[in-house]
C-alpha cells in the first residue's frame, strides 16, 4: 500500500493501471461463477453477470484507450506490448462468448430427471404391488414355494430400485447406476418367471440365475401380478435412462468445460500481458522497478482474492462481529483496520471510537477503584489504633486495678469491651478485603499437617458449640502440603462460624470432611442448617453481600467473610464453592494444591 501511495501521489498512473489489469482475473473468476448460479436457476445473478461483464470489456478498452474508472486515470498501454493486448482482447470475447453459453444452459438433463421423478413416483406402487402379490402366493401349497421367492425377490428389488433412485437424485451416480442396472435385470427375470415368459434372451449370468420353467399361478391368485406386469413395462425404459445417463446435463458439462478451459486460456493471455509489460518497465531505471515490485505484490494478492473472492464480500461483517464478541469479553479498546469509506466504513469508524471511550472509561474506573481501595485500606488501617487502649483500659478497669467496680458498671465496661472487639472483628475483615483486591495480603507458605489445623479449629469453637448442644462430625486424615496455616484457619473459622449462625439449636451438625487426592487436598464444612436459596449463591463470595441481612446483622455479619475466604483460597492457587438446598443442608468446599505447579508465587505470597 505504501509503494501505491508513493506511486500515485508521484503521478504515475501505470500502477493503477497494472493493478486492473491483474483484476480481470479476479472478475472473470466471478462470472464464472455467476454462470454456473445462473444455470442452476439463480435468476437474480442474470443482472450482475451483465455488469460485470460491462465492468470488464469497460477496462479492457481503458487500458488501450486509457480514460477514468472508478474516478482514477488509466494510462496506455506501451505500442510495444500491442499484440499481447490484442490476444487479451480476442481470448476475452471468445471466454464471454463461452460463459454466456453456460448460463443459459439448463445443470440438469430434462430427460434423466422426468425418469428419475417418474420411478419415485410409481416405486411406492410397484412395491404395494410386489408385497400384495406375496400375500396371495402365501396361501398356496408347497408347489408354489419357488414362486413364493420369486415374488419376496420381487419386493425387495423393489425396494432396493427406490434407494437406488434416491442415491442418483442425490449424486452418487457412479455406483448407484451399476447396481440399478442389476436390480433392474433381478425384476425382469423374477417377473418373467412368474408370468411364463421365456428369459432365454436375457443375460441370466450376470445376475447368476438360470432359466426355470414354473407352472402357473392359479388366476385367483394372480390378480397383484396381472396389474404389476403393465406398470414394470412402464417403469422399466425410465429405469434404463437412469443406467446409461446422469442428471447433470451433458450439454451444461461441456459447457462449462469449454468456459472453463477459455478461462486458463485468457488467464494465461492477462499473464503474458502484465509480463510484458513488466518486460517494458524493467527497461526505465529506478521509478520501474518501483512498478516491477508492485507486479510481484498484484500476483500475490490475485491468487488470494481468487480464492477468498466470495469470502471476501463477507469480510468486513465477520471483523465487526468478532470485535463485538471480544469487547462483550472485556478486551476493551479493539480496533478494526477498515479503510474503505462506504457504509461499513462509516461503521467501523465510529465503532473504533467506540471501542477507545469504553477502553479509556475503563481505564479511568480502574484507578478510581485503585485510589479508592487504597484511601479505604489506610483509613481501615488507621481505625485499629484507637480501639486498641480501647480494649485495654477496658480489661484494667474490669480487672479492678484502678477500684472496686459495681455490676452496673462492669456490665458498661463489659458492653464497651464486646462493642470494641466486635468493631476491631468488623475493621480486620474490612483491612483483609482491600489487601486482597490490592494484591498486599501477605501469605506465609510452610508445610503443614492440614489434619492438625482443622482440629485445632474446631477446638476453638467446642465451646460454643456444646453450650448450643451443637454437634461436630468430623473425617480427617493426616495429610502435609504448604499454605498459610493462620490464613487458612481463617477460611476455616469463617465457614464453620457460618454454620453455627445456620443451624439451630439442640438440632444443629457440622460435617466437616476432607479428601485426599493426588494433586489437591480437599475440605468440606457442611451443615444441616436453613440453607441459601439458589438466586442468592452466585453473588455469596462478593464482598458485603449478606444473604439475610436481618440474621446477619443480628448475628454481627459484616458480608466481608466469604469475600475473604475466596481472596485466601485463590492466592493458595485453590478454588471455593457452595453447594445449597434450602431448608434441608449447606456445603461450602475449598480445595488447596499440594504443589505449585509453576516456579512463581502468586501475588502476596512470600
Amino acid at each position: 500500500m505504501t509503494l501505491l501511495y508513493e506511486a500515485e501521489h508521484s503521478g504515475n498512473t501505470q500502477s493503477y493501471t497494472i493493478i486492473k489489469t491483474g483484476d480481470l482475473k479476479v472478475q472473470t473468476e466471478a462470472i464464472s461463477g455467476l454462470a454456473v448460479s445462473i444455470a442452476n436457476g439463480n435468476v437474480d445473478d442474470e443482472e450482475k453477470i451483465y455488469k460485470d461483464i460491462e465492468h470488464v470489456d469497460v477496462t479492457i478498452a481503458g487500458i488501450k484507450n486509457g480514460g477514468m474508472i472508478n474516478n482514477k486515470p488509466i494510462q496506455k498501454i506501451p505500442p510495444s506490448i500491442t499484440t499481447e493486448y490484442n490476444k487479451l482482447v480476442i481470448s476475452w470475447n471468445d471466454y464471454k462468448e463461452k460463459a454466456l453459453n453456460a448460463k443459459k444452459t439448463s445443470v440438469f438433463d430434462k430427460e434423466a430427471t422426468s425418469a428419475m421423478n417418474y420411478v419415485l413416483q410409481k416405486n411406492g406402487e410397484l412395491i404395494l404391488l410386489t408385497n400384495s402379490l406375496s400375500s396371495e402366493l402365501s396361501n398356496l401349497d408347497r408347489d408354489y414355494n419357488r414362486h413364493k421367492e420369486i415374488a419376496n425377490d420381487l419386493e425387495n428389488s423393489a425396494k432396493e430400485i427406490g434407494q437406488l433412485t434416491l442415491l442418483i437424485s442425490i449424486g452418487e451416480e457412479e455406483n448407484a447406476q451399476d447396481k440399478i442396472k442389476i436390480e433392474k435385470m433381478k425384476f425382469e427375470v423374477g417377473l418373467r418367471k412368474l408370468l411364463g415368459i421365456s428369459t432365454n434372451d436375457l443375460d441370466l449370468k450376470s445376475i447368476e440365475q438360470k432359466n426355470e420353467d414354473l407352472i402357473e399361478i392359479p388366476r385367483e391368485n394372480s390378480d397383484a401380478l396381472r396389474k404389476l406386469d403393465p406398470l414394470w413395462e412402464s417403469l422399466r425404459p425410465k429405469i434404463e435412462i437412469l443406467e446409461e445417463r446422469a442428471l447433470l446435463s451433458p450439454d451444461f458439462n461441456s459447457a462449462k468445460n469449454e468456459m472453463n478451459l477459455q478461462k486458463e486460456i485468457l488467464f494465461g493471455d492477462i499473464d503474458n500481458l502484465l509480463n510484458s509489460w513488466n518486460f517494458e518497465l524493467s527497461k526505465k531505471g529506478s521509478q520501474e522497478q518501483l512498478i516491477v515490485q508492485i507486479l510481484l505484490v498484484v500476483d500475490i494478492v490475485i491468487f488470494f482474492l481468487v480464492l477468498f473472492v466470495i469470502r471476501q464480500s463477507l469480510l468486513p461483517l465477520g471483523l465487526i462481529t468478532n470485535a463485538l464478541t471480544e469487547i462483550k469479553e472485556g478486551a476493551y479498546g479493539r480496533k478494526i483496520e477498515y479503510e474503505k469509506s462506504d457504509e461499513i466504513g462509516n461503521l467501523v469508524q465510529t465503532f473504533n471510537v467506540m471501542s477507545n471511550t469504553i477502553l479509556e472509561k475503563e481505564e479511568l474506573a480502574k484507578k478510581t477503584d485503585i485510589a479508592k481501595d487504597e484511601f479505604l485500606a489506610m483509613i481501615t488501617h488507621e481505625l485499629k489504633t484507637p480501639l486498641v487502649p480501647i480494649q485495654g483500659y477496658s480489661d484494667i478497669l474490669l480487672s479492678e486495678h484502678l477500684g472496686k467496680l459495681t455490676d452496673k458498671q462492669k456490665e458498661r465496661i463489659n458492653i464497651i469491651k464486646s462493642s470494641s472487639e466486635t468493631l476491631l472483628a468488623l475493621i480486620s475483615d474490612l483491612l483483609d478485603a482491600q489487601k486482597l483486591e490490592l494484591g498486599q495480603l501477605r501469605m506465609k507458605m510452610e508445610t503443614n499437617n492440614i489434619k492438625k489445623t482443622i482440629t485445632e479449629v474446631i477446638e476453638s469453637f467446642t465451646p460454643q458449640a456444646q453450650k448450643n448442644n451443637i454437634k461436630f462430625i468430623s473425617n480427617l486424615k493426616d495429610v502435609h502440603t504448604e499454605y498459610d496455616e493462620d490464613r487458612i484457619k481463617q477460611v476455616l473459622s469463617n465457614l464453620i462460624k457460618n454454620s453455627m449462625i445456620a443451624v439451630e439449636p439442640e438440632k444443629g451438625v457440622i460435617d466437616i470432611t476432607m479428601i485426599d487426592y493426588p494433586q489437591t487436598v480437599q475440605v468440606s464444612v457442611k451443615d444441616n442448617g436453613i440453607g441459601i436459596p439458589a438466586d442468592k449463591q452466585e453473588n455469596l463470595f462478593k464482598k458485603f453481600y449478606q444473604v439475610d441481612t436481618t440474621l446477619t446483622r443480628e448475628k454481627s455479619g459484616s458480608g466481608l467473610g466469604l469475600a475473604i475466604c475466596k481472596g485466601i483460597i485463590d492466592t493458595h492457587g485453590g478454588g471455593i464453592f457452595c453447594k445449597s438446598i434450602p431448608g434441608q443442608e449447606t456445603v461450602f468446599t475449598f480445595t488447596l494444591p499440594k504443589k505449585s505447579e509453576s516456579k512463581k508465587s502468586p501475588i502476596g505470597i512470600t
